[in-house]
């Protein structure tokens, strides 16, 4: 029998799967890309479709849907047959569709591509999040998560900015054959990192999981806070930019530099957050104080805008502080059983897009309502209401 002091001492956590970690990294980086890059080249775009500017922005939406709900059947796919075939299929698939994309010569070709690749974008990012966590033991998935997430960050730090330059030589065309690499580059990474599964399919006789088995009340709650931390995030990430310009007359070139700042405080609002996930006791408690803190860092930055480098410190901590909720969510998320964490994960990426979808909905209304001043206000609500969700479930 082991003493009452040996039995205090905590086991020793495994080593970090670091190759797995940096390879779901660039898939993540890919998915992303695969979309934000064509920010950039939005004119270029309907001149050479030969078709408006507002059709072309609304290919971010087609991406959005078909992503969401591709991660819903995708995750309880994996849950089934395993996640390799998503891991690996997924980015070999998504390479195919934005090779699609560059060669088609009209406007419906390139929907039908990019609306494609953000269904197969769906197919692997929830895979490869639920392929992380089971990976790590549960007080090492918030590490984990976060520098998965931080694909999607280093996209705006240096993927949009990359595909700009790179653009200025080879077109949009170009761009997406380079996204294209990317993503073949994760394939083979992926590939390699996962030649010893930890999950496969399902034993003979045993029942199929299910969607009403993962939906259970506590994972509902989550999938709602989610949903509000999205909407945040998507807010600012949706409309500093345009804040900035329509507050200090910047130049699109203006921006670049405060832009990069904001990537900056949302990698390291990620990564800080993952440290806090597994180091602090309660994650939604967690959660509840970084939304809070979000919510009083937004009435300042929309409330006050008295100089420009004032208005960037402000965006940087409201990222920073937001980032910080999110690798504890996805910890939380990700601590039910393994035979459904596919399907949960998948879920978690599905209310992602309708938060970005709400951002997008709600800061567009509020903008023609009362402009940029009421952004402050309807931020703070909703991020209120999602640390009101993490309080009322924290056990």
């Amino acid at each position: 029998m082991p003493s009452a002091t040996t039995a205090a001492v905590p086991m020793a956590l495994p080593r970090m799967p670091w190759a797995l970690l940096v390879a779901a990294c660039l898939g993540m980086f890919a998915a992303s890309c695969s979309g934000t890059t064509r920010a950039p080249f939005l004119i270029d775009m309907a001149r050479d479709l030969a078709t408006g500017l507002p059709l072309v922005a609304n290919l971010m939406a087609m991406t959005s849907v078909a992503w969401g709900v591709a991660s819903l059947v995708a995750g309880a796919g994996s849950d089934r047959w395993g996640r390799r075939p998503f891991l690996v299929g997924g980015p070999v698939a998504l390479a195919v569709c934005m090779a699609g994309a560059a060669v088609s010569q009209t406007f419906l070709g390139v929907a039908v591509w990019a609306t494609l690749a953000g269904g197969c974008a769906g197919a692997f990012t929830g895979v490869l999040m639920a392929e992380a966590s089971a990976r790590v033991a549960d007080r090492q998935r918030g590490r984990a998560l976060g520098w998965v997430m931080a694909g999607q960050s280093l996209t705006l730090l240096v993927g949009v900015p990359l595909a700009a330059w790179i653009g200025a030589y080879v077109g949009w065309r170009g761009v997406n054959l380079c996204v294209a690499g990317v993503a073949l580059a994760a394939a083979l990474a992926l590939f390699a990192t996962t030649l010893r599964p930890v999950d496969g399919p399902r034993a003979a006789g045993a029942a199929p999981p299910s969607l009403r088995a993962a939906m259970s009340g506590r994972v509902v709650r989550l999938l709602a806070m989610g949903v509000a931390e999205r909407v945040c995030y998507g807010l600012i990430a949706v409309f500093f930019a345009t804040f900035l310009q329509a507050t200090y007359n910047l130049s699109l070139a203006g921006v670049a530099v405060p832009l990069a700042v904001f990537a900056l405080g949302s990698i390291g609002g990620t990564i800080v957050g993952g440290q806090l996930a597994d180091r602090l006791p309660n994650r939604l408690l967690t959660f509840a104080v970084a939304m809070f803190g979000s919510a009083a860092v937004a009435l300042a930055l929309f409330g006050w805008t008295g100089g420009l480098s004032g208005s960037v410190a402000l965006g940087f901590g409201y990222v920073f502080v937001n980032a910080i909720a999110r690798p504890s969510l996805m910890a939380a998320l990700a601590n039910v059983p393994d035979e459904v964490r596919g399907t949960v994960l998948g879920l978690n990426v599905t209310s992602a897009s309708v938060g970005w979808l709400g951002a997008a909905a709600l800061g567009g209304w509020m903008l023609a309502q009362q402009g940029f001043a009421g952004f402050g206000p309807l931020a703070a609500g909703v991020a209120v209401l999602g640390g009101a969700l993490a309080l009322f479930g924290r056990r």
